[in-house]
């Protein structure tokens, strides 16, 4: 049984512990932001973010609202930085034209979907009632 077969075996960019993990896990943030950045489609959705962001806190509804509208937007680019790793993930390992590897990559994109229309939904129901009230 060779080293990676073995139970107690570590790899070497497992964290460590105590601060050190901590600092170690925010730089490790930092530059997936900083990729994600280069993202056409992440600097879009932060976009959309900023504004609705700014539509959400002037409007008037309550907390828990506000919190949904903005909330489902994060949810939003969390899917769209998952989406966009396995994307990563899938052109790390080959660039040839695979059935899997399309399969993959076309799930994240239907995920990227669905926030998207969660979100939709979601200032639907929040603010057309304001609007049509």
């Amino acid at each position: 049984m060779d080293d990676a077969q073995q139970p107690d075996a570590i790899s070497e960019f497992k964290s460590k512990s105590g601060l050190r993990r901590i600092v170690t896990a925010a730089g490790y943030s930092v530059a997936g932001f900083r990729a994600a950045l280069r993202e056409h489609a992440f600097r879009q959705e932060l976009v959309l973010l900023a504004i609705a962001s700014v539509v959400a806190f002037c409007i008037p509804v309550p907390a828990l609202q506000r919190l949904m509208l903005i909330g489902s937007l994060v949810l939003v680019l969390i899917v769209e930085l998952l989406n966009s790793a396995i994307e990563a993930v899938v052109d790390r390992v080959s660039l040839q034209r695979h059935p899997l590897s399309k399969s993959a990559k076309d799930m994240g994109s239907a995920a990227v979907c669905l926030a998207l229309l969660l979100a939709a939904a979601t200032w639907c129901v929040v603010v057309l009632p304001l609007v049509f009230g």
